[in-house]
């Protein structure tokens, strides 16, 4: 409570010391466009002779504030088109509209250096713990989302295995659940498997933002430990960009992202993508199987035989764009499969070898925005609601054993007893609503409201006589957010808001209404002490209701816990981000983060016994109290435009805070318990990334470039179970995971400036063993091709 006073008093202190000087300071803004009439997005504004800067949003719009009241030059460049400069004479406490038209230059497109910031260090600017990637960087590679964000420090993409394989990415320590997903700010929550952040290539995004602990009001949910916001973006009208790749274990790979606009605003926009792998990649029997006495019996090494995964994804959107009623009115559909075997269960001592996953996903969507809808006023509207389906199948009379010898049985069912055979749909709708109001030009208030509802309707195919004895699984919730901001460019920021949760369950054949609401509260303050040297803090107190699948199970390797309870926490982030580059050849960057979390309630998934005693499933369950601390941090030096150097590290603990272990009936025993105080198990706490790249313009011909790059990936070894259990001579031993090291080579060759790009990558080219969630082997060495086009309207 006391440090609750005490960033309210500070900023309250702060206000009062800087509202009366910004009313004298001044702001020039404006709209840039080409000579054709579009918007130019991604321009760097630049004040000559000054550390002041930034770039133009997807509309063209720009804003420069805190200027001291004189004569300024404005330096306007933009990738192909030839450069400006305009001066400008500002009054105190004035807004300056100076708008520009560019003529296109293809020489320009070979020389321009641009000098102000991207819109993905604009967000890296607030106050929030925030890390923004530039996606648009890693078109001409094979990462998906999730290869993406396993490189941002305080990040951990954890797979079971290879394409298309189960993931929980560790945010700070917090994971699974406690972690939100977004597309343009809409939750993910409703998409189902065949649209997730591991099979979503890169290219489909702008930006990927990752918020850490504290996430802003507008980005309406009840994450715990953070959120991950994709950004599609919208920054050519009129394009083709499709890229295909073929590598080891016959992984398969393609894209093509698309649109066309005519001058009338009417816009038709498409995204398509497909993954396939046979995931037949060798695993390390000896490690996988260290707490079985199976493990000695068995080859070191065998290829996994039942790990086939393919996904195919159609988005399409029509509508209108940069209307006076709307900025974008988008009607659209979302349609998916994907296929999946799965080998093996939560634990790798269980093995399958016809075991299966089908999905599909069928989503109308709706999306509407407009800026100044009356002045100041934006709203923004998305709805959707996902008609697809799960469906589960097993129903092999036999077993398997990691050589793929298959052994008849009796009994359907390699998993459960009788075996299974189930199509579940979900009914997931969502409806999101913003409003923001601009008072003034550093003031600023918003609404926002997030309606979410799942409707799992079960048909099991193998026993129709069980659906009538199908309990109802039905949940609703909504999530009210409020904020407050104020925002003096370059100077500082404070953003307060509050969030109203409420949660109704129907649990049972006899519909029981079980509902919950919870009020959580936050704030994030930055203050520049220069123009490139931002620190910032944050604060929030955070509620999480349990998911669907949770409560309800998901019928495949999570069991139900229909008595779970809601999760609260108090995050608190301190940081700091430092930039500055000399004789405008050498940047230098640091960014360091400092974290605190207490959890009630916690939620985290455990192993439970299936039908035949072995630890093949997880179920979530609460634990009291953990205690989370840790530091991250990245710092990047490039010099001129053609090498790049960077590295971020992550060191966190979690502590079990829980002194008494609950009884089977009810209550806790009196003694203490042996794992209080204990590390919370199989969660990385020390990890980083490395990586070098150095591109080299004009090789060989004139408008063809060449990009070398290297990257590391360490991952210290950790335990799998409570350390207080086991052997305590180290997580290396039985009752661990090992040390991990991976490098990755990659080369990019493009061709007429960025049209035809081709690129060779080679992953884990030492062929370490390496491991994510409870010891399951992901691939080893892999080779891989990618050939991509792109084109748009100004080539």
């Amino acid at each position: 409570m006391q440090v609750k006073k005490i960033m309210l008093l500070s900023i309250l202190m702060a206000y009062a010391i800087f509202s009366k000087a910004q009313s004298q300071l001044s702001s020039i803004s404006g709209q840039l466009k080409s000579s054709s009439g579009e918007p130019l997005s991604a321009a760097s504004v630049k004040i000559q002779n000054s550390n002041y800067g930034t770039a133009s949003d997807q509309n063209g719009y720009y804003k420069i504030s805190n200027l001291k009241p004189g004569t300024y030059l404005l330096h306007i460049t933009a990738i192909g088109f030839k450069p400006e400069k305009r001066t400008v004479k500002l009054e105190a406490g004035t807004d300056s509209k100076v708008n520009f038209s560019f003529q296109e230059d293809a020489k320009e497109m070979e020389t321009v250096t641009v000098l102000g910031r991207t819109k993905a260090q604009e967000v890296n600017r607030q106050a929030f713990n925030v890390t923004a990637i530039d996606a648009t960087k890693l078109y001409n590679t094979t990462l998906d989302i999730s290869g993406a964000l396993d490189r941002v420090a305080g990040v951990r993409v954890r797979e079971s295995g290879g394409v298309g394989s189960n993931f929980n990415l560790s945010l700070n320590g917090f994971s699974g659940n406690h972690i939100r997903y977004f597309i343009d700010g809409i939750p993910m929550d409703n998409f189902g498997s065949s649209f997730q952040i591991n099979n979503i290539p890169i290219n489909v995004a702008e930006r990927v933002e990752v918020y850490k602990g504290v996430v802003p009001m507008w980005l309406g949910s009840d994450a715990l430990g953070g959120a991950v916001n994709i950004v599609t973006g919208n920054r050519h009208r009129n394009y083709v960009d499709a890229s295909y790749s073929y590598g080891s274990f016959n992984t398969h790979r393609t894209v093509v992202n698309a649109a066309v606009t005519s001058r009338a605003g009417l816009t038709l926009q498409l995204s398509a993508f497909q993954n396939y792998s046979d995931n037949s990649y060798k695993t390390d029997l000896r490690t996988l199987l260290q707490n079985s006495m199976e493990s000695d019996k068995r080859a070191p090494s065998v290829r996994r035989f039942h790990d086939t995964y393919h996904n195919e994804t159609l988005i399409a959107n029509v509508g209108l764009v940069n209307k006076s009623f709307a900025d974008n009115l988008l009607f659209g559909i979302t349609l998916g499969q994907n296929y999946k075997e799965i080998q093996t269960a939560a634990r790798p001592e269980s093995v399958y070898g016809q075991l299966h996953r089908r999905g599909r996903i069928v989503m109308p969507t709706l999306k509407y925005k407009k800026t100044n809808l009356i002045k100041g006023l934006d709203l923004t509207v998305n709805a959707n609601y996902n008609l697809g389906y799960e469906k589960t199948i097993d129903t092999a009379m036999a077993d398997y054993d990691w050589d793929g010898i298959r052994d008849p049985k009796k009994t359907r069912g390699e998993r459960t007893d009788g075996g299974m055979l189930s199509k579940f749909r979900n009914y997931n709708g969502l409806a999101t609503t913003m409003l923001s109001y601009k008072i003034t030009d550093h003031h600023s208030v918003a609404i926002n409201n997030v309606f979410s509802t799942f409707n799992r309707k079960t048909d099991d195919l193998l026993f129709p006589e069980k659906n009538a004895l199908d309990p109802a699984k039905k949940m609703d919730k909504n999530v009210f957010g409020f904020g407050y901001g104020y925002d003096l460019d370059n100077k500082w920021s404070v953003s307060l808001f509050g969030k109203y949760i409420y949660l109704n369950n129907v649990i049972g054949s006899r519909n029981i209404n079980k509902s919950t609401d919870k009020f959580g509260y936050g704030m994030a303050l930055a203050y520049y002490l220069s123009p490139n040297l931002q620190i910032r803090t944050s604060y929030e107190l955070t509620n999480r209701m349990p998911e669907a699948n949770e409560v309800f199970g998901d019928l495949e390797n999570q069991a139900p816990s229909p008595d779970l309870k809601p999760e609260k926490s108090d995050n608190v982030n301190l940081g700091l981000v430092y930039g500055f580059e000399f004789n405008e050849i050498n940047r230098l960057s640091i960014t360091a983060n400092a974290i605190y979390r207490y959890s009630g309630d916690f939620i985290y998934n455990k192993f439970v016994g299936g039908t035949s005693g072995s630890q093949n499933l997880l179920i979530a369950d609460n634990r009291q109290g953990v205690r989370t601390t840790g530091i991250d941090g990245e710092i990047r030096y490039s010099y001129k435009n053609w090498l790049s150097v960077g590295a971020t590290v992550t060191y966190q603990m979690l502590k079990n805070l829980q002194k008494y272990d609950p009884k089977p009936g009810g209550g806790f025993y009196e003694n203490e318990s042996i794992v209080y105080l204990d590390q919370m198990p199989n969660i990385p706490y020390f990890f980083g990334n490395a990586d070098i790249s150095a591109s080299f313009k004009d090789v060989f011909k004139k408008g063809n470039h060449l990009t070398l790059g290297y990257n590391l990936l360490y991952v210290n070894s950790f335990w799998l179970y409570w350390p207080s259990l086991g052997n305590r001579s180290g997580p290396e031993d039985k009752n661990g995971i090992p040390t991990q090291l991976a490098h990755d080579l990659n080369f990019v060759y493009s061709i007429k400036n960025g049209r035809y790009n081709i690129s060779l990558e080679a992953k884990n080219i030492t062929d370490r063993p390496v491991f994510d969630n409870f010891s399951l082997q992901k691939p080893g060495r892999g080779f891989y091709l990618n050939l991509r086009y792109f084109i748009n309207k100004s080539q």
